[in-house]
């Protein structure tokens, strides 16, 4: 582990060079280039330093238990346990970042939200975990563009797909994949009978086009008139518009804008999205072996949360977290919620890797 973290602070203190020569700065790509690397070397070298700089410490207390006062003794025995836990705690820092990082992490989110069981009341939910998820982005400057959405006659929606763009949303947002659940009274429940709920999210990396080149031939792009509430354009132009990819039967609608050219590349953002996701989960499975230890794998059929009205209370089945605070949760406070579930996944893949590592 170490001969590696030596390596990064060779390459930083190399970068440092760089980024100070005349030549690099007027050189604005690789200038660029180079202080990206830097910034990813930052925190493993710092944390690295502050690791040797423990040792230091921990070597100079060692030599105080010589000392022939009782008293002195005793303060370096102190000082040795407490540093003896601080080097502990940054070496598991320096593990967690050398696990190789998910190169998805970084991109913008298609976000895809869907009313499951429950007809009225999971579509009215899913507003609800739009309005959450949109204001979390919002609340670190990330950009919400709805891509495509169908509402229903009661303020719910059946479906929408929205891109939320931000360095690092998928990080945070790779973990709410699944079914989400709710129990709540519903308001057309003229008795006040609990009811039980569903909707379903799918997080999906945004696809740039040079990661997956679509051949044209490939396919079938239908137009039509737009229906429901939509202003002027709606039924009088052929704005709407239907991709379809012949070879995987994909089909992906866009009517949410008046110009059909916007919604044909609305249309085809989704449809990236949805075949590299098709890629990556053939791949997965074609590694069986590994896909039992895969993190947070988004297998969008689990059961991952339960939002419980009655008792104010939100609990993720995957990590047994409880928090009684589910209006608060709701405004978009998730950041405990994806912090707990981030540690989880991470331990977990530490684990696997030094499992693999003594086999």
């Amino acid at each position: 582990m170490f001969e590696k973290i030596e390596g990064a602070e060779v390459r930083f203190m190399e970068l440092e060079m760089l980024l100070s020569d005349p030549d690099t700065i007027r050189d604005r790509e690789a200038y660029q280039k180079y202080v990206r690397e830097h910034s990813a070397l930052s925190k493993i070298v710092a944390i690295y330093r502050s690791y040797k700089n423990i040792n230091e410490q921990i070597e100079e207390s060692i030599s105080l238990l010589k000392n022939e006062d009782p008293e002195i003794k005793e303060l370096a025995r102190d000082e040795i346990e407490e540093l003896n836990l601080k080097k502990e705690d940054l070496e598991k820092q320096l593990r967690l970042l050398l696990i190789p990082k998910d190169e998805k992490d970084e991109k913008n989110v298609i976000l895809e939200i869907r009313a499951g069981t429950g007809g009225d009341e999971a579509a009215l939910f899913a507003t609800d975990l739009f309005r959450m998820y949109s204001r979390y982005a919002e609340n670190r400057n990330w950009k919400v563009e709805v891509l495509t959405h169908s509402p229903t006659g009661v303020g719910g929606l059946k479906e929408i797909v929205a891109l939320i763009q931000g360095k690092g949303a998928y990080s945070s947002f790779k973990y709410e994949s699944g079914t989400h659940r709710v129990q709540r009274v519903p308001v057309t429940e003229a008795q006040g009978r609990i009811h039980t709920s569903a909707v379903t999210v799918a997080v999906l990396p945004e696809a740039e086009e040079v990661e997956l080149d679509i051949d044209p031939g490939e396919i079938k792009v239908d137009v039509y008139r737009s229906t429901g509430p939509g202003g002027q354009s709606v039924n009088t132009t052929d704005s709407a518009v239907r991709i379809t990819h012949l070879p995987t039967g994909l089909v992906v609608t866009c009517q949410d804008e008046k110009s059909q050219f916007k919604n044909k590349s609305k249309a085809m953002k989704v449809l990236r999205a949805r075949l590299l996701d098709n890629i990556t989960m053939e791949q997965n499975q074609k590694r069986s072996a590994e896909r039992k230890h895969q993190i947070g794998s988004g297998d969008r059929s689990e059961r991952i949360r339960t939002y419980n009205f009655p008792q104010s209370r939100v609990t993720d089945h995957r990590i047994g977290l409880t928090l009684y605070k589910l209006e608060y949760i709701l405004e978009g406070n998730i950041d405990e919620i994806i912090s707990e579930l981030t540690s989880h996944y991470q331990a977990q893949a530490l684990q696997h890797a030094e499992s693999a590592k003594s086999n």
